[in-house]
């Protein structure tokens, strides 16, 4: 089996920078974490909330803090930096190799999407954001690492897209329909979502636009670990 990741991310229309902030880490006891954290507001601003979120759980988790705990205490030093008057989310996907398993945590009202198959699942138990005061716990679920599994987080830029003109993504629908195609890839997944959302605002997206998706594939791998960034260069340092 190979696990593939692919992000897809873009800032809201007119900002130079983006309020949403995702890292990966190898965790010390095999396999990977990607986390995400939006920001509240939008900008600089949230841009500084959402990097000092994640630089923190990804320290924790790259000491050997359980997920939970990182989520947690990342929730107690905003709270404390921030005398409780800032939020933000915070998601984190961890492929867990002792316990076979993919480790999604939640403080987020927006829901993670799953699939075992073509059926895609919600992950949608009450959830908190972080910051807002002390001893704030995430929603944690566990899935067997297995062929075929795939699994989608996003910031609330995608779920609001086209809402100021009274259209909507329907995101199942929407990932039911691109896993009937024939294994199609985590960008492929990633960069159609982001395509479609983008679409319903005119290309000028209303807010940050953050996706992660996570598939399992079953694949002859040579054991070689491999990573592709691509980040565009804005037209002001070219």
């Amino acid at each position: 089996m190979e696990i593939q990741i692919a992000v897809a991310k873009i800032n809201k229309y007119a900002t130079s920078e983006s309020g949403d902030t995702i890292e990966t880490v190898e965790r010390p006891g095999g396999g990977l974490s990607v986390v995400l954290a939006d920001g509240q507001s939008s900008g600089r601003g949230a841009k500084a909330i959402s990097s000092m979120v994640v630089r923190k759980v990804i320290t924790l988790l790259a000491e050997g803090i359980r997920d939970g705990a990182a989520a947690r205490a990342a929730s107690d030093y905003l709270f404390t930096e921030r005398s409780g008057k800032v939020s933000s989310t915070l998601n984190i996907f961890s492929i867990d190799f002792q316990t076979k398993t993919l480790v999604i945590s939640r403080n987020n009202p927006l829901p993670v999407y799953y699939s075992l198959g073509e059926s895609v699942e919600l992950i949608l138990q009450p959830s908190e954001v972080i910051g807002t005061s002390r001893n704030i716990k995430p929603t944690i679920t566990e899935i067997s690492i297995t062929t075929g599994l795939t699994a989608v987080m996003f910031s609330d830029g995608l779920s609001i897209a086209g809402s100021r003109k009274g259209h909507s993504l329907d995101i199942r629908t929407t990932l039911e329909a691109l896993l009937e195609d024939s294994q199609p890839t985590p960008q492929y997944l990633a960069d159609s979502l982001l395509g479609m959302a983008t679409s319903l605002d005119d290309y000028r997206p209303a807010d940050d636009i953050s996706i992660v998706v996570l598939r399992v594939i079953q694949n002859a791998s040579d054991q070689v670990r491999r990573m592709t960034v691509r980040l565009p260069v804005p037209d002001q340092y070219q």
